[in-house]
């Protein structure tokens, strides 16, 4: 009965984030983004509309996209590992300053004001956008990666950038890896194993240390919000396989330049949101 009782009273919540896990999966599968690009901007406006703060909404929005992703970072590089895909040589290289770059980043979102997440996530988003909108996939600027403390240097900027935006850390590390005629498709399936060391930390981090702002949102706990995340990753899971299928069918290139278009629209009005 308390059960029932929960769902009847938190209807609203619940559907609202269903929609988001079916909405990340099939936008996930459809153009081959990460999930946290699509998660973060939704549950950010999703929460506020429950009349959760703007910056609280912000900092729970974070921390849940980053327990969505760890499950589903799994998925993922066992599939691209299948393929060959993944780099383990890089990893072994990135591992450790990833992980650095995490804690230092996941601890920040602890203890920042979350109208400083939303401008950062507002910034990389509309560079993501514009990546998309204008980028060639042969526009590498340099002819291979750089040494041992620039190599160092990235690794630990991804970790650091992705926790603190609730990213797995594609939306960086791939058009990064790329500047430096890394090949795409290992790219992506290395960046799958970088999420996992980025998300997996960093989750734990914000649901263990992170103190539950008095207005978050039911089901709550540290900046995690478990609801959410029962309710988004078994959806996203479920629903990018039918992204995959309706992309067979349509152009691709043109819907992901229409979701860039979405994407830095998202980009400016969270900026905007911040600054007016």
């Amino acid at each position: 009965m308390e059960i029932i009782e929960l769902i009847t009273v938190h209807l609203s919540t619940i559907l609202g984030l269903a929609a988001t896990g079916v909405f990340a999966g099939v936008l996930a599968g459809l153009l081959g983004v990460g999930g946290g690009i699509v998660i973060v901007p939704v549950l950010f406006f999703l929460f506020q509309s429950f009349g959760v703060s703007a910056e609280t909404a912000m900092v729970v929005a974070t921390a849940t996209s980053l327990a969505t992703i760890v499950p589903t970072s799994i998925s993922s590089i066992r599939s691209h590992w299948r393929k060959g895909n993944v780099d383990f040589s890089l990893l072994k290289r990135w591992a450790g300053w990833v992980f650095a770059g995490v804690l230092v980043g996941s601890w920040l979102v602890t203890r920042v004001d979350g109208s400083w997440l939303t401008v950062l996530f507002g910034v990389i988003a509309t560079l993501s956008a514009l990546n998309m909108l204008f980028r060639t996939g042969k526009s590498a600027l340099f002819d291979g990666l750089p040494g041992r403390l620039g190599q160092a240097l990235m690794g630990s900027s991804v970790g650091f950038f992705s926790s603190m935006v609730g990213i797995g850390g594609g939306t960086i590390s791939v058009p990064l890896l790329t500047l430096y005629a890394y090949p795409a498709h290992r790219a992506v399936g290395t960046a799958a194993a970088i999420g996992l060391i980025i998300s997996l930390p960093a989750a734990l981090t914000m649901l263990v240390f992170g103190s539950t702002p008095a207005d978050a949102p039911a089901g709550t706990y540290g900046l995690v919000n478990v609801l959410g995340f029962l309710c988004i990753m078994p959806l996203t899971v479920l629903c990018a396989p039918v992204g995959v299928a309706i992309a067979h069918k349509l152009d691709a290139v043109k819907l992901k330049r229409v979701f860039a278009v979405v994407l830095l629209i998202t980009g400016v009005r969270m900026l905007l949101q911040v600054f007016l």
